[in-house]
C-alpha cells in the first residue's frame, strides 16, 4: 500500500502555509495559542512547533542552540522555496529587563537580523539590537532604518512609550528588486497586502484593539478588578474582530 500523500504537496494552501515555532501554554494565550487561531481566521494553514510548554504563562527561545536550530530550518525552507517568508520576534526582553542571556542579543543581532524577512521587536529589544536609545519618534524611524540595513526589508516596532503615549512604528523598505498575536496579525495582513504595511498595520492593530476593550469590558462586567492582575485576552470571542476589523486607527505615513 502506498504511503498517504503529504497533505502540503498533495494539496497546498491556496492562501499560504505558516510554520510556527512559539511557546505554547495549557492555560491562556500567548505564544502559539495566541498565533495560531488569527492565522487560521485569516485563512492560513498553519503547523506549530511549540518551542515548550507552560502550564499558564509564556516562554521564549532562550538557548542558542536551540535559535540556531531555527535558522537551519529557515535555511533549509529557503532552499526550496527561495519566496519564503521569514517573521521574527525576537524575544529578548521588555521594560529594561532581560529575559535571555546576554549571549543570545549578539546572536540574534549577527545570525537571526540578516535572514529575516519582517522583524517585529518592541522598544527595548530594537534598543538592544541597534544600540541605539529610542526616546522619540524619530529616532524609532532611525532604529528601523539600522535595522533594514542589517537585512529585513520590513520592521515593526511593536510600542514604543513616548512621554505616556505608547506608539507603533513601521518600515517597509521597498526591495529595489500586546507581543505574539500582533506579530501573527502583522503577519497575515501584511502577506495580503505585501506593498501596504501601513494598511496591514491599520488592520492589525484595529483587530489587537478591539480585542482588548472587550477583554477588559467582559471581566469588568464580571466583577473583576482589572488592575489588580493580568487577564486572559478574549481571543476566541473577537474572531469577528480578526477577520474583518474595523480600522479605527489610521497610520501616518512619514516622509
Amino acid at each position: 500500500m502506498a504511503p498517504p500523500p503529504v497533505l502540503a504537496l498533495a494539496l497546498p494552501s491556496e492562501t499560504g502555509r505558516v510554520l510556527s515555532i512559539q511557546s505554547h501554554t495549557v492555560q491562556g494565550y500567548v505564544g502559539n495559542k495566541s498565533a495560531v487561531f488569527p492565522l487560521q481566521l485569516l485563512g492560513y494553514d498553519v503547523d506549530p512547533i511549540n518551542s515548550v510548554q507552560f502550564s499558564n504563562h509564556t516562554g521564549y527561545i532562550g538557548s542558542v542552540s536551540f535559535l540556531n536550530t531555527v535558522l537551519k530550518v529557515v535555511d533549509k525552507l529557503r532552499s526550496i522555496n527561495p519566496g519564503l517568508t521569514y517573521v521574527c520576534d525576537p524575544v529578548l526582553g521588555d521594560e529594561g529587563k532581560l529575559y535571555v542571556p546576554q549571549e543570545m542579543v549578539s546572536v540574534y543581532r549577527e545570525k537571526v537580523v540578516p535572514v529575516a524577512s519582517m522583524l517585529t521587536p518592541n522598544q527595548f529589544e530594537a534598543e538592544k539590537l541597534t544600540g541605539f536609545r529610542i526616546v522619540s519618534e524619530q529616532d524609532g524611524r532611525e532604529a528601523c532604518n539600522i535595522l533594514h540595513a542589517a537585512g529585513p526589508s520590513k520592521v515593526v516596532i511593536t510600542s514604543i512609550n513616548i512621554d505616556g503615549n505608547l506608539l507603533l512604528i513601521g518600515s517597509h523598505q521597498k526591495e529595489k528588486g500586546t507581543g505574539d498575536l500582533m506579530t501573527a496579525l502583522l503577519l497575515g495582513w501584511s502577506n495580503k497586502y505585501p506593498d501596504n504595511l501601513d494598511k496591514a498595520a491599520e488592520l492589525s492593530v484595529s483587530s489587537l484593539q478591539a480585542l482588548l476593550v472587550r477583554t477588559v469590558n467582559d471581566y469588568t462586567r464580571a466583577g473583576h478588578d482589572c488592575q489588580s492582575s493580568s487577564l486572559e485576552i478574549r481571543l476566541i470571542q473577537s474572531q469577528d474582530d480578526i477577520r474583518n476589523p474595523e480600522i479605527t486607527y489610521k497610520s501616518e505615513i512619514y516622509n
